[in-house]
């Protein structure tokens, strides 16, 4: 179906065609001064040149045309040349019903149906999760389902950190404290252990040993590039120390990427690809894109138009090794023969964007990609502590996330037991697990993805404002009142909607309509924080409609039902938009 803005711009457009004018000029767009209409249309205005006419003669003259409208209750044209509109209660009515009856919404299937890879979330193995994988996570995660939702069809990767010296540190690390592995036995020719010989705890703890004495020693630093080196090319032992470091690491990540949330369809990594890079070198070097500079394979990327330096996208160290550019190059490559998509999203910490303009230039101008093929970076800002920077714990490291999100659930069990709803033991901590994911995630996604913002655990857990909880609280109140509907012996679901009886209805019924809108941009955008923006906006219409209006109370039963109706659609409409943010609503709270 079509968008209330579609429909009413359509509308303008009979009215200004009706009076003489370009039926273009008649778009119409919210209104920014909502004490005075609802929507407004300005092209009046923007026609007073090419008809030579007072922009308020033409809104005059338009107004006149729209007088016997179905879909306007008024239209008055008001100096230098607006025309202020107001939607028929009735037309209003009429759209919300088709809302609800329709699959999504209404929400239209895309003309053509997208191929899209998001590849988001890239954490190195062996590591925790700490707050600087947060962002990726989460807006990630939206998008996918924000894309999905659309109509698209979308593949999560996670593309992990799996390969180069770090996985060399981890195993001449190993090799110090558990020298008798059979794994470092060149001899060895059984089967190696099905479990490994370190936990997740001990991996974590060796990684950053590893890496500091790799610093301070240089005889560590030539076995663990030793090290890599066999792992590189096949060592038997090495392999399978590697798999045990991928299979233990991976399954501590799953625990803590389900706490957010959010899921992955693949979970491939540098590793994936490494069998496409000497091929790809060597085509690079046949077809004259990649030359050597200063001892490094290089390919030009620069263009005559950029105004700033664009540095040579760099293929091979002067050593020979690989580097990221290189494992993402390959893993474009890879993605393109396997999944011909049609766009590919990354979302990543904003201070890579030069290294993706570097790669998707030299995937473009290599013919990696089809002309067509839509390379997409979405760089974020960093999570801020109170002091403006980058957020640290009190002992200065970096927050592991599984830490960060028991402190947020830790803080909303408190609120919970505190508020006198009765919430008690089991019943409090999930209701604050999924208060606090909403807590988080609502945090990061109501911001512009490229900004920097502060993780205030006060701000995120608090019940009022422009907050997840509050918007949960939002959602558990309409249920309640849903709920007591019920209990009266009679089912939502049977209610049918009424034209608003009231200035709160009508806002609210207008609030809703906007959802289509709301659905386009995020999309558009690839812009979650329009969702944030759009229920919060939502929350607000419903509770100041909640505050002026007896619901339950009301004894005439038709008029009754109308307003179980609209609370049906409204938490549906908010159902929806949080699961597209990627968290849900407990039943109370």
């Amino acid at each position: 179906m079509k968008n209330i803005l579609d429909l009413i711009s359509q509308e303008m457009r009979r009215g200004f065609e009706e009076a003489g004018y370009d039926g273009e000029l008649g778009r119409v767009t919210l209104s920014n001064r909502p004490d005075l209409c609802e929507y407004q249309c300005n092209g009046a205005m923007a026609g007073a040149k090419k008809y030579h006419k007072a922009p308020l003669m033409i809104a005059n003259d338009v107004a006149e045309k729209m007088a016997g409208s179905q879909i306007f209750s008024e239209v008055a044209a008001a100096a230098p040349g607006f025309l202020n509109l107001k939607l028929s209660e009735e037309f209003l009515c009429n759209h919300l019903k088709e809302m609800a009856a329709a699959e999504k919404f209404g929400i239209k299937e895309p003309e053509k149906r997208e191929k899209i890879i998001l590849d988001y979330g890239g954490p190195n193995v062996a590591k925790p999760l700490h707050v600087g994988h947060l962002r990726t996570a989460v807006i990630g995660e939206s998008l996918k389902r924000i894309a999905r939702f659309a109509g698209h069809e979308v593949i999560g990767d996670i593309h992990l950190g799996d390969w180069g010296l770090q996985m060399g540190q981890i195993i001449t690390e190993l090799e110090e404290r558990q020298p008798d592995l059979p794994y470092f036995d060149e001899s060895f020719t059984g089967d190696y252990p099905q479990e490994a010989p370190f936990t997740i705890s001990e991996l974590e703890e060796i990684y950053p040993a590893a890496s500091a004495r790799c610093k301070e020693d240089a005889a560590y630093r030539e076995r663990a590039m030793a090290h890599t080196f066999k792992l590189q090319n096949a060592s038997r032992g090495h392999r399978a120390l590697w798999e045990h470091i991928i299979r233990v690491s991976v399954e501590d990540m799953k625990k803590n990427y389900e706490k957010l949330n959010v899921e992955f369809d693949l979970w491939n990594g540098e590793s994936t690809v490494q069998y496409l890079i000497p091929g790809m070198v060597e085509e690079l070097k046949a077809a004259g894109f990649a030359h050597e500079s200063d001892g490094a394979l290089v390919v030009d990327v620069k263009e005559e138009t950029d105004a700033k330096e664009i540095p040579p996208c760099i293929i091979l160290k002067s050593d020979g090794a690989a580097l990221y550019s290189t494992t993402d190059l390959a893993t474009i490559k890879e993605r393109m023969a396997k999944y011909h998509p049609d766009t590919m999203i990354y979302v990543t910490d904003k201070r890579q964007a030069m290294h993706f303009e570097q790669i998707f230039r030299c995937a473009r101008k290599t013919g990696m990609v089809d002309e067509d093929t839509r390379l997409v970076h979405i760089g974020y800002g960093t999570v801020n502590g109170s002091d403006g920077k980058p957020f640290k714990t009190r002992q200065g490291g970096v927050p592991r996330l599984e830490n960060l999100i028991g402190e947020i659930n830790g803080e909303m069990c408190r609120k919970m037991k505190e508020s006198g709803k009765g919430l008690t033991g089991g019943e409090a901590e999930e209701t604050a697990r999924i208060v606090g994911l909403a807590a988080i995630k609502y945090g990061d996604l109501s911001n512009q993805a490229a900004k920097d913002y502060v993780f205030d655990v006060d701000r995120f857990t608090s019940f009022e404002g422009d907050t997840g909880p509050y918007i949960l609280y939002t959602i558990v109140r309409i249920k309640s009142i849903l709920a007591k509907y019920t209990e009266q012996g009679k089912n939502p679901e049977d209610a049918c909607l009424r034209a608003a009886q009231s200035p709160d209805e009508k806002a609210l019924m207008l609030e809703i309509a906007n959802f289509h809108a709301t659905m386009d941009t995020a999309y558009r955008e690839l812009a979650p924080n329009k969702i944030c923006t759009y229920i919060y906006d939502l929350a607000n219409a419903f509770n100041r409609f909640y505050h002026e209006t007896k619901i339950i109370t009301e004894e005439n039963e038709e008029k009754k039902a109308g307003l179980i109706a609209l609370l049906l659609l409204t938490r549906d409409i908010l159902e929806t938009c949080i699961d597209l943010l990627g968290f849900s609503a407990p039943e109370r709270m």
